[in-house]
């Protein structure tokens, strides 16, 4: 069975190359524009991993990315951050609360796909 990828990202110039990428790669796609969405969509979609911005209104990457860890149905869900936040304090933050990855923008779309993989692997 295919496995299932949740975008979270506020700016469609990321989501839809993204989305078209990863499903060039075989997996299921769902794609939201906030932290909020993201909350909601998890139990229904039940995700694999998710690919989650940082910078987003309201709820930020980091809100999602704790909640998820947090809740026992959501600890098993990878999350990658794909982010313009580079400096070596946000990436830290990120890895605290439990992303299984950090990509900075502008990434190179070699590179998401192989850590998605690589993550899907394990």
């Amino acid at each position: 069975m295919a496995k299932k990828i949740l975008i979270v990202d506020d700016e469609p110039s990321i989501t839809v190359p993204l989305k078209f990428l990863m499903e060039q790669n075989r997996f299921v796609v769902k794609v939201v524009h906030s932290g909020e969405e993201a909350l909601t969509t998890v139990d229904d979609f039940q995700p694999d991993l998710v690919l989650l911005d940082v910078m987003m209104p309201s709820v930020d990457g980091f809100q999602v990315c704790q909640n998820l860890k947090q809740n026992p149905s959501h600890k098993k869900i990878k999350v990658v951050f794909i982010s313009a936040l580079t400096r070596d304090l946000d990436i830290a933050k990120g890895n605290t609360l439990g992303a299984d990855a950090y990509i900075t923008k502008p990434f190179s779309n070699t590179d998401v796909v192989n850590q998605v993989k690589d993550l899907l692997s394990e």
